[in-house]
This record gives C-alpha cells, sequence and structure tokens, in this order.
C-alpha cells in the first residue's frame, strides 16, 4: 500500500512564479505610495518649521547678518528670512522632490523588514503597528545619531567628513540592531539592546577640539529640535503607510 502524499507545487512552476511576481510588486507599491504619501507630509512640515530656521542661518553663513556684533551687544535681532517660493521655485521643488526621495528609499527599506518579520512569523503588521515600525526607524536612523551629531545649520564647521560618516553608520547599524533586538528578541537577548545603544556614544562622535560658529545658539538649537521632530513626524506616517499598503488586501 503506498503512503499518503502531499500535493507540493514546484518551486519553478508557473502558479509559484505568478506568486512570487505578485509578492515582489505588492512589496515595491507599496513602498513607493508610502514613501510618496510621508515625503509630501514631510516636506510640508519641513516648509512650516524648519526652512525659515535654515533661510536665517544662510544670513549669518553669508555675513548678511552678524551675530555679537551689532552696537556692540551680544544680541542681534531674530528673524529676517522668509519662504518666498516664487523668489526660489527651483529650490523649493527639488526640496519636496529630496523628502519624497528619501523617504520613498526608506519606504523599501521598511517594507522588506516587515515582510521578513511577518514571513517568519514574528508579527502580525496592521497600520497601527506600522507607527512602531516607523517610530523604531526614526530612533535607528535619524535620533540615535543626533546624539552625538545633531543637525547643524549652514555655517556650523565639524570635524573631518570621513570619521563621521563613519560614527554614522556605525551608529545607525547598532541602533537598528538595538531596535530589532527590543521587538522580536526572546530571553535575555533584549537587554543586549541597551549596550547596543550606548556603545557609539561612549566612543563619541568625531568633534573638534575647539567651538566654532557663527549662528546664535538659540537660533541653532531650534533648528536642531525642529528637524528632528519634523523627521519623526515623517517617519511614523512612513511607518503607518507603509504597513496601510502593505496589509491592503489582507486586512
Amino acid at each position: 500500500m503506498m503512503p499518503p502524499t502531499t500535493n507540493v507545487t514546484p518551486w519553478h512552476s508557473p502558479a509559484t512564479r505568478r506568486l512570487r511576481k505578485n509578492m515582489s510588486l505588492k512589496l515595491l507599491t507599496s513602498a513607493l505610495f508610502a514613501g510618496v504619501a510621508a515625503g509630501l507630509i514631510a516636506a510640508l512640515l519641513q516648509f512650516t518649521f524648519v526652512t525659515s530656521s535654515l533661510l536665517e542661518g544662510e544670513l549669518y553663513e553669508s555675513g548678511a547678518k552678524v551675530h555679537f556684533a551689532v552696537d556692540g551687544s551680544p544680541q542681534s535681532p531674530r528673524g529676517g528670512a522668509e519662504i518666498d517660493f516664487g523668489a526660489e521655485p527651483t529650490r523649493y521643488v527639488m526640496t519636496l522632490a529630496f523628502n519624497v526621495v528619501t523617504y520613498v528609499g526608506f519606504g523599501f527599506l521598511l517594507v522588506a523588514l516587515m515582510a521578513l518579520a511577518e514571513a517568519r512569523g514574528l508579527t502580525k503588521i496592521t497600520p497601527r503597528q506600522g507607527l512602531i515600525w516607523g517610530l523604531a526607524g526614526f530612533i535607528a536612523i535619524q535620533l540615535a545619531p543626533a546624539v552625538g551629531q545633531p543637525p547643524v545649520l549652514p555655517g556650523s564647521i565639524g570635524a573631518d567628513v570621513g570619521p563621521r560618516q563613519a560614527w554614522w553608520m556605525a551608529t545607525l547599524l547598532t541602533a537598528g540592531l538595538a531596535m530589532w533586538l527590543l521587538a522580536f528578541g526572546r530571553g535575555l537577548w533584549p537587554l543586549l539592546a541597551v549596550p547596543l545603544l550606548l556603545v557609539p556614544q561612549l566612543v563619541g562622535a568625531p568633534v573638534l577640539d575647539t567651538y566654532f560658529g557663527v549662528t546664535p545658539a538659540e537660533l541653532a538649537a531650534q533648528f536642531s529640535a525642529m528637524s528632528l521632530g519634523y523627521a519623526a513626524a515623517g517617519w511614523a506616517a512612513l511607518g503607518f503607510f507603509a504597513a496601510y499598503f502593505y496589509t491592503r488586501d489582507t486586512v
């Protein structure tokens, strides 16, 4: 008597190839739509909260405004730089395009990780959970590196680019692994996230041995805080939309 058998679809069968093609298309379209939506939101937030500080920083960089040099007083007037879309349309269109392209790229990474986690049975992706994925991406890619290398205004002087890029990449990788361990690690593995987050900061980002800057500290702090705030909102939107488009056929 023959033992019972199970019908298995061959890996190279037309049905399997069609399934793989549909899955790849789903990943691509989910990342693309999510990236465009998040990029548009991030650009709007950047124009609203960040660009005016950036433009004012450029005035100090060019010498049009000078801090600590107005009538011998350690003060300088606030403002003087407003967004004018009509004066520099190319600049703002490029800013919009850069945000969209950047978030589309991050969208591909986020959707691929979501698909990997779901394929391994680690989680079930939902739009609400996507918000957490997005914030985890923000922590790994922007917040953790910003602890040692915060966003800076034009005219700011820093250490050599090579060492700073190496430190940034190492911080990004360790923070990304820390987020994964916190989310999916079992047993004592999530505890490893703490040293992974701390080690780059203990090593320290490359810095100059002197303070140097031409912009007021208040303006620099405002720019840094606003930059991180709009980035957090953009990443949260990216996570939500990535999960929404990824699950729209299954939820």
